[in-house]
């Protein structure tokens, strides 16, 4: 199995919207829950207001994560960038502004291809990414206690812990999770 992880971009744009399709059953959300302003409304929003947005991050040159691809197939994301630029993700956890540190708030692996360690494998590209490009600190806030994978957008804690994140902020529901360099 060949893995290659890139950083999006607007090459990979194509792929970006392959990837979040109904194919896959992620025609929804195109990984803008955080960019809105707040939860509430969150579920009235449609597919189409979501992928607006998503092209609008795009043209304003706001590529936030990582493809991963499998034998040429795109197959994973993770969204990622500095963490103050995202105003209800600071709000919600009551995180003190920081310009240094940056989140990782979204994964997605289609369905044929989890259970693999392809996620975990994701992350470890995209850490090696960031702190070759001096990021020193990075924040991931999982959702603690659930067993659904659907409902594990933010990634499993348990793998962050695996990678070396520690908590810095324990909640029984969403800790806040942080990696230092």
């Amino acid at each position: 199995m060949n893995r290659k992880v890139i950083r999006f971009d607007a090459a990979h744009k194509a792929d970006f919207f392959k990837l979040h399709s109904d194919t896959h059953d992620h025609n929804w959300c195109f990984c803008v829950a955080w960019w809105v302003a707040t939860w509430e409304g969150w579920g009235n929003r449609t597919a189409e207001e979501n992928r607006l947005l998503r092209e609008a991050l795009c043209e304003r040159g706001e590529y936030d994560g990582y493809l991963l691809y499998v034998d040429e197939k795109i197959v994973g994301w993770c969204q990622v960038g500095p963490r103050d630029r995202l105003e209800k993700l600071t709000q919600q956890f009551e995180l003190a502004r920081d310009s240094k540190t940056w989140a990782i708030t979204c994964f997605l692996i289609t369905p044929g291809y989890r259970g693999q360690g392809l996620a975990t494998h994701l992350l470890n590209e995209v850490l090696k990414d960031l702190r070759a490009r001096g990021v020193t600190r990075v924040e991931a806030v999982p959702k603690r206690g659930v067993s659904d994978v659907g409902a594990l957008w933010n990634g499993p804690e348990s793998m962050f812990l695996g990678t070396g994140f520690q908590i810095e902020k324990d909640d029984p529901k969403r800790p806040v999770l942080v990696l230092e360099w």
